[in-house]
Formats: C-alpha cells, sequence, structure tokens
C-alpha cells in the first residue's frame, strides 16, 4: 500500500505518459452537449467538441463530479494508500472541490484525505501536482506536502492567449471578458488566472503564429527567474508549425530542463475553443 496516493480532476491536463510518470490517477468531470452528457477524457474529444459547437451554434456546458462520484473516487483511491491528496480545479471556477470536501466528510476520513484548491487550471493545476508527486516519492507525509504546496499555489503562473473570443464569452466564465465583445471579437486577449480566476489581460492583435511569439517574449524576463524544472506549452488544438516556434522560444532561453507539451481536454476545451495556447510555469522564489 502506498504512503500517499495524489489524485486530481481530469482539468489538470496532463498527458497519459505523465501521469503514468508520477502515478496520478484522475476522475473526470461532465460536459454536455445539448440533451447528451459525456465524461471528460472517457468518452469524447475536443474534436468532437468543435464539431458539436460548429453544427450548433452553442458552446457546450460542463458540470462537476456528482457526490455519488465523489465518494467512489476517494473510496478506491483510500483501497491503495494510507493518505490522499486530491487536488481540484479552481474553487472559483467549479464546485468539485466542495464536493470532495462533502465527501470526505461522509467518509469520515478527514484525517486521510485532503482535497486542494489548486486555484487555477488546465496544466496550472498539473505543476502543483508533478511537485506533490515528486514529494510524494520522497516519503514525505501528506500534511507535510499540502502545506509545501500552498506556498507553491501563489507562484504558479497560468496564462493563455486565445484565437477566438466565442466560447469565453458565450461561457461566461472570464470576469470582463464582456467589454471585449462584440466589434472586438477579432482581439486575441491574453487571459491571466489570478486568485483563482480568469481576467482578461493584454489584447493581441495580427495572426496567431506571431501573436504567441509576442505573447513568450512579454513574459521572457520572469521566465528567465522560473523555476527551473518544467515549463508547460499546454494548447487546445493548434498547429505543430505554431507549437514548434513556442517550444523553440522557451528552448533558446536555455533555462527549463524540460519543456512540455500537452494538449488540454475536453472541459477546458469547452471554455477556450480551438487555437488556443499558454505556457504555464513557477515564479522563482
Amino acid at each position: 500500500m502506498k504512503k500517499v496516493a495524489i489524485i486530481a480532476d481530469t482539468t489538470c491536463d496532463l498527458s497519459v505518459e505523465l501521469k503514468e510518470r508520477y502515478q496520478i490517477k484522475t476522475f473526470p468531470l461532465h460536459i454536455h452537449l445539448g440533451d447528451k452528457e459525456y465524461s471528460d477524457g472517457v468518452d469524447i474529444s475536443p474534436d468532437d467538441i468543435y464539431r458539436w459547437s460548429d453544427e450548433n451554434k452553442a458552446t457546450p456546458k460542463t458540470s462537476a463530479v456528482s457526490p455519488a462520484e465523489a465518494t467512489d473516487v476517494l473510496e478506491a483511491a483510500l483501497k491503495n494508500a494510507e493518505s490522499v491528496i486530491c487536488f481540484c480545479i479552481s474553487d472559483q471556477m467549479s464546485s468539485t472541490g466542495n464536493v470532495l470536501r462533502l465527501a470526505v466528510q461522509e467518509l469520515e476520513a478527514e484525517d486521510k484525505v485532503f482535497v486542494v484548491d489548486s486555484k487555477n487550471l488546465s496544466t496550472g493545476i498539473g505543476l502543483q501536482i508533478i511537485e506533490a508527486a515528486i514529494l510524494a516519492e520522497q516519503d514525505m507525509d501528506a500534511k507535510d506536502i499540502v502545506e509545501k504546496i500552498s506556498n507553491i499555489t501563489p507562484r504558479v503562473r497560468a496564462s493563455f492567449v486565445v484565437d477566438t473570443l466565442t466560447y469565453l464569452h458565450r461561457g461566461g466564465r472570464c470576469s470582463g471578458l464582456a467589454a471585449l465583445a462584440g466589434g472586438a471579437l477579432k482581439l486575441h486577449p491574453l487571459i491571466s488566472v489570478i486568485d483563482g480566476k480568469m481576467l482578461p489581460g493584454k489584447k493581441y492583435r495580427g495572426k496567431m503564429n506571431r501573436v504567441l511569439i509576442e505573447y513568450v517574449k512579454d513574459m521572457e524576463e520572469e521566465l528567465k527567474l522560473a523555476k527551473a524544472d518544467r515549463v508547460f506549452i499546454t494548447h487546445s488544438g493548434c498547429e505543430a508549425e505554431i507549437i514548434d516556434a513556442v517550444k523553440a522560444e522557451l528552448t533558446a532561453l536555455g533555462h527549463f530542463n524540460e519543456i512540455l507539451v500537452t494538449r488540454a481536454g475536453s472541459v477546458i476545451t469547452s471554455h477556450c475553443g480551438p487555437g488556443t495556447l499558454g505556457v504555464l510555469f513557477i515564479a522563482g522564489e
């Protein structure tokens, strides 16, 4: 039996390879296409979402796990570990974390299960998960790991540039985005996760290949001071040439030990739409 198991909802957008490398189990959130419900990463793909959205001129809805699902997830995890740390998408964006906390109380497992509000999304969660998994491999206690992660959470820098505002605008998940609607829909805004919320920032113009290089260059000084272990390029279906160009910019910095490329899952895709790309890292202390 493991000492500490790390689990997370599927919005962490970690690849299969990374989940295997760090022994991470994930559980799906849900996507609703009209009256049909699907499970993220199980029976639906981002490309399915794009096709449905184009055909129906609508944006999918997403939902958290049910109380019964949360209980099942935790019971399964506790069969294989003395303690469990569960990472969830920001409490500001979803009720997932609260549903899991209620399940912990129901199971009377407060001394064994710790639900972490990542205050983030996508690989902004994934960065925290990997740090926790490394500490677990070092035989650290769950409570101590959670405390260490609480110091890392505010340092996670998660941002992305969207190719189309349609999905975020329809979904209503980004505060302040309404001001960019209408004639400004041709803009490519920078969206940053700040204190668990998505907020719009700089407004880029032009073709995405040039916009994304400018976006990386805007972060260059902070990237050079970042925690050097890893940086993520996470996208929602960008062309390979664009991804390669962004990776080349990060490689040229000569700073990161590992540059990881992942594709966003169906929940994140439902809100950001196609062509979105983000660079995510942990800021230096």
